[in-house]
């Protein structure tokens, strides 16, 4: 089961905190920050609250909860500095899709342009990639 917690509505970090718990004591596999369609989605601060619940809980508990970052990752580079917050906080076992995912379809749009540029040396122009 998947809980989307809308933190741009909760008003405060700690109430992300609480909420994520009590979504994960209810037996979440995984925790999205938001739709993505929110005036308010995914930020660094809110991510960092969710993610250390995250590690709170499984010390607890043993059990493994995912985590969706939802709205505003648009480029490759966000991408990186998401998994890099994955890594440091939860470790090598988060980076794999069945506990970490990025809903984005603007990212796979930079991504196709990013492996185009490395490929052919040039950047693409708009008409020759289908999903940019």
């Amino acid at each position: 089961m998947k809980t989307i917690l809308g933190t741009g509505e909760l008003g405060s970090l700690s109430n992300v905190y609480k909420a994520s718990l009590v979504a994960m004591m209810a037996g979440s596999d995984f925790i999205k920050t938001s739709t993505g369609k929110e005036g308010v989605n995914a930020t660094f601060p809110v991510a960092l609250v969710m993610v250390r619940a995250i590690r709170d809980f499984y010390w607890k508990t043993g059990y493994k909860v995912g985590f969706k970052p939802a709205g505003g990752i648009r480029s490759a580079k966000d991408a990186v500095a998401w998994l890099s917050l994955m890594k440091e906080e939860l470790g090598d076992d988060w980076l794999r899709p069945e506990l970490f995912r990025l809903g984005a379809s603007t990212l796979l749009g930079d991504i196709e342009r990013q492996v185009y540029h490395h490929v052919t040396g040039r950047y693409a122009a708009h008409h020759d990639l289908p999903m940019a």
